[in-house]
């Protein structure tokens, strides 16, 4: 027989043991899911052993070779064959081409040393073998590869500096010569025609020198081809590095993954424009979220008199909280876009019209949305830190000669300052992370313009913008790969996920140093 004190420590324990429980196998979950993207968006950017790959296809009798590199040996068919994943790269390919090759299938896989991955400008990738080096038709030695790229580098970034300045300031011009309807005789514009034409000739005759210099290549076909180093990003002989060689070649990958502009369908090349409009949104969702959520919470909890009106709106409060987030979308759309946006174009910007500016979707109102999606976040956890001053505080105040409003700003919200920040990070959290809304206000596929620049007033709310999230589903939406394999998207995952987590682990820092400072007042 178990006595009753036993039998209480039982039933109070038993409860204990399925939190912890429950709570290990959430945490177990977290983990998987932190790793999976960790493993694989980290892969992204190791350098892969490349193999000519010698294999025989069902019912053909002549062997096929390629220059691939292997994602996976985990296939199996329902026979219980083995199969291999590689991945084919070719300059006569828009992206790379996934291979399902039977192990028995497979007669050689050489690690060929003149291996070459290359790496194109316009985000296209290439295997080869590298045959030689030309300048028109006269033969130069490999030896001076290295020497010849960084000097065709040099001209290349001088080329697209005067295209991205000076060509791009006489567009612009234009443009707006063709917006106030000047007229094609006019001596300005002449000047401006002029002007266009002469640097067109420049580039024209700098890229016709250029193109002289080309790299002669074999193909796993057998075919040879010549392409021009100026269209060549960056070529590695990855069979060749070191250990050494290859954590460099990790950290330049990474480092291209976070400071350029994705490519060839945001399929290669970086997520900077990703990067920089998903900090940029947050930041401004948070300026706008965190005083309209303190000051309701504040006239809720400090001003509303209680009764049914005060308890209605805050059941409002709570069910708004679950409304799904497309409708937040469709609403920042139909109100924030088309009214508030269009009726600024009528007031302010009226010589553009019928092309709007602000009656478009752009960052502002992305940010403006999403700003009401997480506001009755913020306004829950503030009142609940706003209960948890004492009372006392308050009639202490009173008591001194304060008015109701020098308490609440001098009192009530540096004690209630944690709970504040409680809601800004639990906003943070869920605004970095939502794509639904966004792809009705102002995120976009592709937009390597980012929303801030030299010009006047610097910050374009108007633009449109690119977000990690809609580049992520993007990726995955369109994507053709089998998914085996590491890839862009679970890169991009990663670095969404190191977003939030530095975002969040600046506001716990903030709320620490203020329950720190005002933790002795609340007691």
């Amino acid at each position: 027989m178990f006595s009753p004190r036993l039998r209480i420590s039982y039933t109070e324990g038993l409860p204990i043991v399925s939190t912890a429980t429950l709570v290990g196998v959430i945490l177990l979950i977290l983990s998987g899911m932190i790793g999976i993207m960790t493993v694989k968006g980290l892969a992204h950017f190791w350098p892969k052993t490349l193999y000519q790959v010698t294999y025989l296809a069902d019912d053909e009798e002549v062997p096929k070779q390629i220059f691939a590199s292997l994602l996976s040996r985990d296939f199996v068919t329902t026979e219980g064959q083995k199969r291999w994943l590689f991945s084919q790269a070719s300059l006569f390919q828009f992206s790379d081409q996934q291979h399902l090759i039977e192990q028995q299938q497979i007669i050689k896989m050489e690690p060929l040393e003149d291996l070459t991955d290359i790496q194109l400008r316009n985000g296209n990738r290439v295997i080869a073998r590298l045959q030689g080096l030309v300048e028109g038709s006269r033969p130069l030695p490999m030896a001076a590869l290295d020497k010849l790229t960084e000097k065709v580098e040099g001209q290349v970034e001088e080329l697209q500096a005067l295209k991205r300045g000076k060509l791009a300031a006489i567009h612009m011009q234009l443009a707006e010569y063709d917006r106030r309807q000047v007229s094609a005789d006019a001596p300005a514009r002449q000047r401006l025609v002029e002007e266009f034409e002469a640097v067109s000739q420049t580039l024209a005759v700098a890229e016709l020198e250029l193109s002289r210099y080309r790299l002669q290549l074999l193909f796993d076909d057998g075919r040879y081809h010549e392409l021009a180093l100026a269209e060549i990003e960056s070529l590695h002989r990855l069979n060749s590095l070191t250990s050494w060689q290859k954590g460099e070649h990790f950290v330049q990958s990474l480092w291209v993954f976070v400071s350029e502009k994705p490519k060839r369908a945001n399929s290669a090349g970086g997520v900077f424009p990703a990067l920089f409009g998903t900090v940029v949104m947050v930041l401004m969702m948070t300026l706008i979220v965190t005083p309209l959520g303190v000051m309701a919470a504040i006239y809720l909890n400090e001003y509303a008199p209680e009764n049914g009106l005060t308890s209605l709106l805050r059941v409002g409060v709570n069910n708004l909280a679950g409304v799904p987030s497309i409708v937040y979308g469709v609403f920042g759309l139909g109100f924030f876009v088309y009214q508030v946006g269009g009726n600024i174009d009528k007031l302010f910007f009226s010589e553009h019209l019928p092309a709007p500016t602000f009656g478009a979707p752009g960052i502002f109102w992305a940010s403006l949305t999403m700003a009401m999606l997480t506001l009755p976040v913020v306004i829950v956890a503030t009142e609940e830190g706003l209960r948890r001053v004492p009372d006392s505080l308050r009639q202490g105040s009173y008591a001194l000669g304060a008015t109701q409003f020098e308490t609440v700003w001098r009192t009530v919200i540096p004690i209630a300052s944690p709970g504040i920040m409680t809601g800004v990070i639990l906003a943070i959290a869920r605004g970095a992370g939502e794509v639904a809304p966004l792809l009705l206000v102002g995120a976009v596929k592709f937009a390597p313009s980012l929303p801030l620049d030299t010009e006047f007033p610097y910050l374009h709310l108007d633009r449109q913008f690119m977000h990690l999230g809609v580049l992520i589903y993007d990726g995955a939406f369109h994507s053709n790969n089998i998914g085996h394999g590491s890839s862009m998207m679970f890169a991009s995952c990663l670095l969404l996920l190191l977003v939030v987590l530095i975002l969040n682990i600046v506001a716990v820092w903030v709320r620490a140093r203020l329950r720190n400072r005002y933790q002795a007042l609340a007691r």
